[in-house]
């Protein structure tokens, strides 16, 4: 086996297409996993903590429930069966989205479920004092969230979010599955007509280390900073 740097060189057009599409779909799907599964968190809030006790106890296990139940069902099933299903069963609904779009709104329902979890985590390790110190300063609920819980909660669980966001990048792959060109897609269109599948697989396999390994010396600097 030989390597070719002129299919290298013949492939890379392709490639920047393919890593524009990949970064696309990992921003949006991240912004949407983050923004959800904040929404989730809140509305799946453990009855225990101080704040819960503001509640109405009547509707808090008719939202709870049901939501419980669709974040469990999302999570245990695979992401490439939540985008088969979003991408072939909706238009028979007539809901019908482009490839890109579709595979961004999977990924991020699918890893809202996983950072639900980190917020909910993050909401619990908020020290009982400053629940009761927003009530013993008279703080409305919108407040009390908006400014005392939640820019704490999230600055615990910006290095697990991180986390996340590698994830979602190594998982964009999948998008290949319904036609999506992203970098895997596009090497695999280039292999099949070119008979050439060494060189634009390595290209690819590389481009993620060279975006994940960065990414993540980035968290663990960030993770320090927000330590200290």
């Amino acid at each position: 086996m030989t390597w070719d740097w002129g299919a290298v060189r013949d492939f890379m057009p392709h490639f920047w297409d393919g890593l524009l599409v990949t970064l696309q779909a990992l921003a949006l799907g991240s912004l949407i996993s983050f923004a959800l599964g904040l929404v989730w968190a809140l509305l799946m809030q453990t009855p225990g903590l101080p704040h819960a006790r503001t509640n109405s106890r009547g509707w808090y296990p008719l939202v709870r429930w049901p939501v419980g139940i669709v974040t469990e069902f999302i999570r245990d099933t695979p992401l490439l069966v939540q985008l088969f299903f979003l991408f072939y069963v909706l238009p028979e609904w007539g809901l019908t989205f482009s490839a890109l779009t579709t595979g961004v709104v999977a990924i991020g329902l699918h890893y809202s479920t996983y950072t639900m979890q980190v917020y909910r985590a993050g909401i619990e390790a908020v020290p009982t004092g400053q629940w009761e110190a927003a009530t013993a300063l008279s703080l409305p609920p919108t407040r009390t969230w908006t400014a005392v819980i939640l820019p704490q909660a999230i600055r615990r669980v910006v290095p697990a979010l991180g986390n996340y966001v590698i994830a979602i990048l190594k998982d964009t792959p999948v998008l290949m599955a319904i036609t999506v060109l992203d970098m895997l897609g596009e090497a695999r269109l280039f292999s099949q007509q070119h008979f050439q599948f060494t060189e634009p697989l390595t290209v690819i396999g590389v481009a993620f280390v060279l975006i994940s390994y960065p990414a993540s010396l980035l968290l663990r600097a960030l993770e320090r900073r927000l330590v200290r």
